[in-house]
């Protein structure tokens, strides 16, 4: 018996990338109006949700973010989530002005 077996440590995760759709566009027509908007929904819905759910931002590449969850349902939660505050935050903007 002269060969150990080495522990292996795993860690399984998922990842969710998060990207604003149309944000080159909105820069466009209001850069700072964009920018102020994206900082708020971040501080009012992203932070707390993230808590909620577990997730923890790893990266931020570009205009997108990297979050990692320790759970799959976790982070389908989150997406769910977002997806439907989103969509009720910009239900009644001008079509030029929704991502």
């Amino acid at each position: 018996m002269g060969m150990a077996l080495a522990r292996v440590s795993r860690k399984l995760a998922t990842i969710v990338a998060a990207d604003v759709a149309g944000r080159s566009r909105l820069v466009v027509v209001d850069e700072e109006g964009t920018l102020q908007a994206l900082c708020a929904q971040s501080k009012e819905l992203i932070d707390p949700l993230l808590v909620e759910h577990g997730g923890c931002v790893t990266n931020t590449p570009g205009e997108s973010t990297l979050i990692d969850f320790q759970s799959i349902v976790d982070a389908v939660r989150f997406e769910i989530s977002t997806r439907a505050d989103i969509d009720q935050r910009t239900a009644g903007l001008p079509e030029d002005r929704a991502p």
